[in-house]
């Protein structure tokens, strides 16, 4: 209840405090804040995807911005060397306002990155953005086989069979590139696993699945039961070094992810920056509460 009154309360408190909270996982608003946590991780041994922060957009000239700013940046990260990929969200290229224009959008940023030999993971979103951002995916692989992944959300009821019917796209040369998170959106029982186990066992199940295809895995989790279930995978299939990464949110268990890269495993850091932050941090927040006892901790607790 406590967690649900101030995640209530958070979007209309001042940013300045907001931000004490949000510059822990957040590279700041600037390229050269992302430029400058990038190359702090990349001494670390860790890989980044870097994400411009900024979805739901509720008009197509901001696509057109946020498609202009992400060739920007895709620019300086490589002119930088900097060891990372990109991450982006469709809804803030006109994904809910005109699937073709989003599509377009995306094309290019895909082009860009497909010249320099790096990648582009399409981020998940809501159920109503799924089935959109699959068949999205769908069309930029056909044409960028090696330069594009997608997000998997694994509490989706739907997300084994969603593997599978993308089956066609995989193959040696180019394989299926899939992020696997748990999900954070709230979405309704119908459709969506609730229960901490389940969505455990259901997220397990779909990597189980994703490995024994051959498919790439972005081992995306900060729960430490999930991240030995993977070493048992992992183990379990022989599987090596080159074949998968574990993916983690940028300030989030850096304890256990120190300790992944201490057993010789790719990690890579999800690096969000922007001048849009405070949209992204109160959204979090509402799409899972839970945060909130973090928030007390940040604003009270001084180490």
């Amino acid at each position: 209840m406590i967690n649900k009154l101030i995640a209530g309360i958070l979007p209309h408190m001042p940013k300045k405090l907001v931000w004490i909270f949000s510059k822990k996982y957040i590279a700041g608003e600037t390229i050269e804040d992302a430029i400058r946590v990038s190359k702090e991780l990349n001494s670390q041994g860790i890989k980044v995807t870097i994400d411009l922060l900024g979805e739901f957009i509720t008009d197509l000239k901001q696509a057109e911005e946020n498609r202009e700013t992400y060739l920007h940046i895709i620019d300086r990260i490589q002119a930088e060397k900097i060891e990372g990929n990109y991450s982006l969200k469709p809804t803030s290229f006109g994904l809910l306002l005109d699937t073709e224009i989003c599509y377009r959008n995306i094309r290019q940023i895909v082009e860009k990155a497909a010249g320099y030999n790096t990648f582009i993971r399409v981020d998940m979103e809501d159920s109503p953005c799924t089935d959109r951002e699959i068949e999205l995916f769908r069309k930029l692989k056909n044409e960028f086989p090696r330069h594009v992944g997608l997000v998997l959300q694994a509490y989706l009821r739907r997300t084994l069979e969603d593997i599978k019917n993308m089956e066609d796209l995989h193959s040696p040369e180019a394989p299926l590139n899939f992020r696997l998170c748990k999900g954070i959106y709230v979405e309704p029982e119908a459709i969506a696993y609730k229960k901490y186990q389940e969505v455990n066992d259901h997220y397990l199940a779909d990597l189980e699945y994703i490995i024994q295809k051959g498919m790439y895995p972005g081992i995306a989790t900060h729960d430490k039961p999930l991240v030995e279930g993977a070493y048992q995978l992992i183990s379990k299939y022989n599987l090596p070094k080159s074949a998968y990464e574990f993916q983690m949110l940028y300030g989030v268990t850096p304890e256990l992810r120190k300790s992944i890269v201490e057993k010789g495993h790719t990690v890579r850091v999800y690096v969000p920056f922007g001048k849009e932050w405070f949209g992204y941090s109160t959204r979090r927040l509402k799409e899972n509460p839970k945060m909130a006892s973090h928030i007390i901790k940040a604003l009270f607790i001084r180490k």
